[in-house]
């Protein structure tokens, strides 16, 4: 039952962001900025864990995660190391993902050749 749960979270989520560049001409950089900080916002009252809970990695996987693990990493290391530790909580739960981001990126850009 988990696989349909995550199924239905991730595949909705990525329905909102469709609708959102179909109907509100809003381009894939808004979109992705929208969803950084609606999961920073649905952090910020605890329904993003829950639903973390309910879909697994269909609430993991999409870019609504990222807001929630820069919050989420933030807030933990602020409470333990004050100001510094904001900084460091944002790239503790998420130099993973920008790093493989970065790295992937340039690989691609060297085996593919860009149109326009």
């Amino acid at each position: 039952m988990i696989f349909l749960y995550a199924f239905l979270v991730g595949g909705g989520i990525c329905v909102i962001g469709q609708i959102m560049m179909d109907v509100f001409k809003l381009t894939p950089a808004h979109v992705v900025a929208t969803f950084v900080v609606l999961g920073a916002a649905l952090d910020v009252f605890g329904i993003y864990d829950r639903l973390i809970d309910f879909a697994g990695a269909g609430a993991t996987v999409p870019i609504t995660s990222f807001g929630h693990s820069l919050l989420h990493g933030a807030m933990s290391e602020g409470h333990d190391h004050g100001y510094l530790g904001i900084a460091m909580g944002i790239f503790k739960l998420t130099s993973a993902g920008i790093t493989s981001a970065i790295l992937f990126g340039f690989i691609i850009a060297l085996i593919f050749k860009p149109k326009g």
